[in-house]
């Protein structure tokens, strides 16, 4: 065991003295030639911060987000509701909202 801790403290120190070697150094015009450019696709994978807080991708969080539910209808009303295009599982929603009485939703 004393002989890890020996060969720890080695590596702390030599990894202090690149440190200080990498802190001295300063760069030059050529280093920075060397950097290849950023491109779109760089900038895609990177995480957008605001006010030093990441920025969250894709859609927003909703205020009232719904639920999956599992739920057996008849096949000529699923293929009515498909019939009629994109959108289809939403009025089967409006029409149950409908239904129970229950008030519209506003769109923002």
């Amino acid at each position: 065991m004393a002989g890890k801790k020996t060969v720890t403290a080695r590596r702390s120190r030599r990894i202090g003295s690149e440190l200080k070697k990498v802190d001295a150094y300063v760069l030059t015009k050529a280093d920075y030639d060397e950097i290849p450019e950023l491109t779109e696709a760089d900038f895609a994978r990177g995480t957008w911060h605001i006010g030093g807080v990441p920025v969250p991708r894709g859609r927003p969080k909703s205020a009232a987000p719904k639920s999956a539910v599992s739920l057996r209808l008849d096949q000529d009303v699923i293929a009515h509701y498909r019939g009629t295009g994109r959108g289809w599982q939403g009025r089967i929603n409006e029409t149950l909202r409908k239904a129970a009485k229950l008030p519209a939703v506003k769109k923002a």
